[in-house]
């Protein structure tokens, strides 16, 4: 198979892609985090009502609901987008990428959508009870849509539950739970919830802290504090903790994206953890082709074989055996097998393009025989479907220095936020906060961080697994729609200009309801 592919439209495609789920990715983790946060001060107001608690609640729910409303329109855009610029993709798999998206349309979306409502405009329409319940369904159906197109995503990393049908060249699903259930999709699911509830912890108390230093609302301030820190910091160590499950479940089904996390050109027994490092070299081509050292670099040793495989000697494979093969490993069954090269992948990918053509020629001449053999060829060598596609091995290799520092940048900020909660609750508990400027002003460069470490979080997880949109089974440079590329980037650009105006006015609107407090926000 040769590649003949116009790299500047697959480019052009990503960066549009990119911008869309980067940009929608600045309002989800607020969304996801800040409703259980509303709902557990609406659960103190209902159980003491307190009418402060009240307030609390609704000044919160008022910045959840300007977040919710601009979330929701870029979604909607990055949906979209999966059939004008990835028609391809969406016709392989739609039958199953299709399925937990109509889900989360059907159930979660308007779940959220019937119960938004009453929450907002219900205060004296609806009884206490059935305004907390609605409330509390507005957060579950938040999550809940997070779940749905999360179990998408981590089928795009580990394909389970289907079989590819050849009579329509498209994968189908034959056990909704192996898709619903998969270790990855449940991993990623938790991981993600929870770094999105440390993120709205932390923007309650980075707001709260504006409040203390201005000397404002102080007792509003605090009790903010309060519920947000004690919810960030049991999410904190949740997600670090699930986090290290999802670094197995990498490093057993992505090999390759695990050693491009950690930087690991050579693999070797008792491999050390790199905690901090700088590469020697930062350009990301010659990365492809050449074994690299580090500038610097702090090692912790043993500890990459032990959080991958829970064995202090085990053998880790890095990029330079993985592309060569011949190295031992545990398949699925449990089994010890040899790693095949990526030359000999690329072989038996291109076998079982050729047993799909060949499939198609025989039907066409109606022989039964010819289709039969075609089909066991096909069914024999599909697991390397994707690599038929390539020429060059060196382009199954990932961004080597991105995503290696996407993924340390967020496991030190992940580290960081464990400790800032626990001091935040520590100067709460002792009443020093209030008078603690530093940490104030800390709690809010604390806002951006979160953030930061939000974005880092999916940088290495799409940025690891590529060349790959489904791992192994198609590349990113066969699922994009046959475009012009000069319309996909006039398109991006128009996006580009739209969502910042749209970032822009969030924060904008955002600013002007703290500015006003919650004294008159919450009325």
């Amino acid at each position: 198979m040769v590649e003949n592919f116009d790299y500047s439209l697959i480019d052009w495609s990503r960066a549009q892609f990119a911008l869309t789920a980067m940009y929608h990715w600045l309002f989800v983790p607020l969304t996801l985090g800040l409703g259980f946060i509303m709902a557990f001060m609406e659960t103190i107001y209902y159980k003491t009502g307190n009418p402060e608690w009240k307030k609390l609640t609704k000044f919160w729910m008022k910045l959840f609901g300007i977040n919710f409303a601009i979330g929701v329109a870029t979604g909607l855009i990055l949906e979209f987008e999966f059939g004008t610029n990835w028609s391809n993709y969406s016709w392989f798999v739609g039958d199953i990428f299709g399925a937990p998206l109509a889900i989360e349309g059907i159930l979660a979306f308007f779940l959220e959508s019937t119960f938004v409502a009453v929450m907002f405009f219900g205060w004296k329409k609806v009884s206490k009870k059935f305004h907390l319940v609605s409330t509390w369904l507005v957060a579950f159906g938040a999550n809940l849509s997070a779940l749905w197109i999360l179990v998408a995503n981590a089928w795009m990393q580990l394909p389970a539950g289907m079989t590819f049908n050849p009579e329509t060249a498209r994968n189908e699903m034959t056990n909704f739970w192996d898709v619903f259930l998969s270790p990855m999709a449940v991993n990623k699911f938790l991981h993600t919830i929870s770094s999105s509830f440390v993120l709205g912890a932390i923007f309650v108390i980075g707001i709260s802290a504006w409040f203390l230093l201005k000397k404002r609302e102080v007792v509003f301030a605090k009790r903010s504090i309060l519920v947000a820190g004690v919810f960030g910091l049991i999410s904190s160590i949740f997600t670090i903790l699930v986090g290290d499950i999802s670094g197995q479940l990498v490093a057993k089904n992505q090999p390759m994206k695990f050693a491009a996390i950690e930087g690991l050109y050579k693999g070797q027994k008792n491999a050390g953890l790199i905690a901090i490092g700088m590469f020697s070299t930062q350009n990301p081509e010659e990365a492809r082709k050449n074994v690299k050292d580090f500038a610097f670099k702090i090692e912790i040793p043993n500890m990459l074989s032990y959080l991958a495989y829970r064995d202090f000697e085990a053998f880790v494979p890095g990029i330079e055996d993985i592309i060569e093969g011949s190295y031992e490993y545990t398949d699925k069954s449990g089994k010890k097998v040899t790693a095949l090269s990526a030359n000999e992948k690329i072989r038996r990918g291109r076998k079982a393009i050729r047993a799909l053509s060949n499939y198609k020629i025989a039907k066409d001449n109606k022989d039964e025989a010819a289709m039969a053999s075609a089909r066991k060829v096909l069914d024999e060598n599909f697991q390397y479907f994707g690599y038929g596609y390539f020429n060059d091995p060196n382009r199954l290799i990932p961004n080597v220095p991105l995503t290696f520092y996407s993924f340390h940048l967020m496991v030190l900020l992940g580290f960081y936020f464990v400790l800032f909660f626990i001091v935040i609750l520590i100067l709460l508990y002792k009443r020093r906060l209030d008078g603690n400027k530093l940490w104030l002003r800390v709690s809010i460069i604390t806002m951006p961080l979160a953030y930061l470490a939000s974005m880092f979080g999916w940088v290495t997880a799409e940025m690891g697994r590529q060349p790959w949109v489904i791992q192994d089974l198609m590349p990113t440079m066969a699922a994009v729609s046959r475009l012009d590329a000069g319309s996909v980037e006039l398109t991006f650009w128009l996006f580009a200009v739209l969502f910042t105006a749209l970032l822009i006015a969030e924060i904008r609107i955002m600013t002007k309801q703290v500015k006003i407090g919650p004294k008159e926000g919450g009325r």
